[in-house]
């Protein structure tokens, strides 16, 4: 895939190699960052999640053990026979006098079960009916009725007669057990109201985050319950770790005994801030030792391919006329790929002179080969010309004599002044002008024809007499067996660095044989484009393949020649001819 993506885009061989090795360094650094993070980050996380599960685990056990502590008090005041013999004489009516001494009574047994030690709000003793008989710490005040678990319902912790139950109501946080004996008679019940204050010391500082307790209904315990951007959720397994909607890791751990809630809510920066702080520390690292190797790498390449691309410059910059180019190099090194430039550069040296020996032969014999042609052209010209001036002249029309006179006088100067010197298409256009101006004196009204080409026609270069040919083919060949008026369109056009010469007729068309003919005589491809041999070239050839010859050893390679009959029921035929404007000729 990276091979095809290179080839795709033209890389430079220096490219390759760098991308090559950055591809390698990225693939290396990859893995290492997944073993970073297999080996470093994931434990250290899921380690991290233990810690605040254990950490809310402890606090509930601290919690159990307070809820416990509270279970034993009520048990050492329950093994006193005394608590049942006093509540089955308060379930009857008894004197007054009689009521202060039991209430005395049940105050000391609850003093010897206390103890100097106070960790509760206060404790209740309740009859069969629920109404409060004595409070030991709220002896003032009038205590509330309790709700008997039994009517009121069991959704804190089953009830079985002889356990307890935490009940959560209006301010209060209540232990509550039945006072029965061994028979599972019940007297009446016990409630100790819990300090809540004691339970949120408990979490107080336990660890980095807010701690909230929550009762088995969900009611909270302990913890702010105002505090926004803080979402709880009822869990049904015993311990965990979520994440709520505000981003908070809450890790939860319910009690086996109470079925209270207890839940660690820390913010993920304080989670995550010790993960994040090796990420940032490896990453920053691996990005520093990349930028390292990038430069290095880059060097390496550079270095390594210098001479490759020395090489390459210099084979881009030969040309015909500058193959002597020559490489100074300031340190000698013992580098295969030097030596390789240096074998290179002698060779160039050898090849210049050879070509330089080409080059002047193939100049003289174009030249005399040019001459050749040219001189063939030029006689049957004057031929036709003073054969239409005779026949003017038999008519009487003198006008036209002289009118035909001075064309052939500006086309005989045009013909004989430097016959060697190529001319621009500018001037090829005017002789042309002057030739169909000599031929319509004979064809009158029977010919018309026009010829468009824009300014820029004087910058391109061609042989004298090239148009000439094609323009005299149509009017001597094409309109035989066409029926006047006869049409001669010529059009120079310019685009993308090339200039098109159309001469387009409206006669009889080429016969599929002579095009063939033509094409195959001057050695034309399937795509149009002239091949660089000259085995075709005779000094006996005239006409199309003789202009076009000409105009082949004048651009060589950068000249294409098509020549078709038009389609679509179109009559006639067009000659294109398609050249370079770059000017170096030989």
């Amino acid at each position: 895939m990276v091979k095809r993506l290179m080839d795709r885009f033209h890389f430079s061989l220096q490219t390759r190699v760098f991308l090559t090795l950055v591809i390698l360094l990225l693939f290396v650094l990859g893995c290492f960052m997944i073993y970073v993070n297999q080996m470093v980050i994931s434990p250290l996380k899921e380690r991290t999640l233990e810690e605040k599960i254990e950490t809310v685990a402890g606090i509930s056990g601290q919690i159990d053990f307070y809820i416990d502590s509270q279970n034993q008090l009520s048990q050492r005041i329950l093994s006193s026979k005394d608590v049942f013999a006093i509540l089955e004489k308060r379930n009857q009516s008894v004197p007054l006098v009689e009521r202060l001494q039991q209430n005395r009574k049940l105050l000391d047994i609850m003093f010897q079960a206390i103890g100097p030690r106070t960790n509760i709000k206060d404790m209740t003793i309740y009859d069969l009916e629920g109404r409060p008989l004595l409070s030991y710490i709220g002896m003032g005040t009038n205590p509330q009725m309790l709700q008997l678990p039994l009517v009121d319902g069991r959704s804190d912790t089953a009830w079985n007669g002889v356990g307890f139950l935490l009940r959560h109501q209006d301010s209060d946080l209540s232990f509550i057990r039945a006072i029965s004996n061994q028979n599972g008679r019940v007297y009446g019940y016990l409630s100790i109201q819990l300090d809540e204050s004691y339970i949120e010391r408990i979490t107080e500082g336990a660890a980095l985050g807010a701690v909230h307790v929550l009762d088995g209904s969900g009611n909270r315990i302990s913890g702010n319950s105002d505090h926004e951007h803080i979402e709880l959720t009822t869990v049904a397994d015993g311990q965990g770790v979520y994440v709520d909607p505000y981003k908070n890791y809450i890790a939860y751990y319910q009690s086996p005994g109470t079925g209270w809630t207890a839940y660690l809510v820390t913010p993920k920066q304080d989670v995550t801030g010790p993960i994040n702080s090796i990420i940032k520390v490896s990453v920053l690292l691996i990005t520093l030792l990349m930028l390292v190797s990038f430069v290095y790498i880059y060097l390496s390449t550079r270095n390594l391919l210098l001479p490759i691309r020395r090489l390459r410059s210099q084979i881009w910059r030969l040309s015909y006329s500058n193959m002597n180019i020559k490489q100074d190099y300031s340190r000698r090194q013992n580098n295969e790929l030097i030596l390789l430039n240096e074998a290179f550069q002698d060779l160039m040296n050898r090849l210049q002179e050879s070509i330089e020996r080409e080059k002047a032969a193939l100049h003289e014999e174009v030249k005399a080969r040019n001459s050749a042609l040219q001189a063939q052209i030029a006689p049957h010209f004057i031929h036709n010309v003073l054969y239409l001036i005779s026949i003017a002249a038999q008519e009487g029309k003198s006008h036209l004599v002289s009118d035909m006179c001075k064309h052939l006088s500006d086309s005989l100067r045009y013909i004989v002044s430097s016959p060697y010197a190529h001319v621009t298409l500018a001037e090829e256009l005017e002789h042309t002008r002057h030739y169909l101006s000599l031929v319509q004196q004979k064809y009158e009204e029977d010919l018309v024809w026009e010829i468009h080409a824009d300014a820029l026609s004087h910058s391109i270069q061609l042989p004298r007499l090239t148009i000439q040919p094609f323009v005299e083919n149509c009017i001597e060949h094409a309109f035989l067996e066409k029926s006047p008026p006869w049409r001669i369109k010529i059009t120079v056009k310019q685009f993308n660095g090339l200039w098109v010469l159309e001469i387009k007729d409206n006669g009889s068309g080429f016969h599929p044989d002579k095009i063939k003919q033509i094409k195959d005589s001057l050695g034309i491809t399937d795509s149009g484009i002239l091949e660089g041999r000259n085995d075709h070239v005779s000094i006996g050839n005239m006409g199309i393949i003789n202009s076009v010859h000409r105009l082949k050893l004048m651009y060589q390679n950068r000249l294409f020649f098509n020549i078709f009959n038009h389609a679509d029921g179109e009559e006639g035929a067009t000659v294109q001819i398609i050249g370079s404007l770059t000017r170096e000729f030989y």
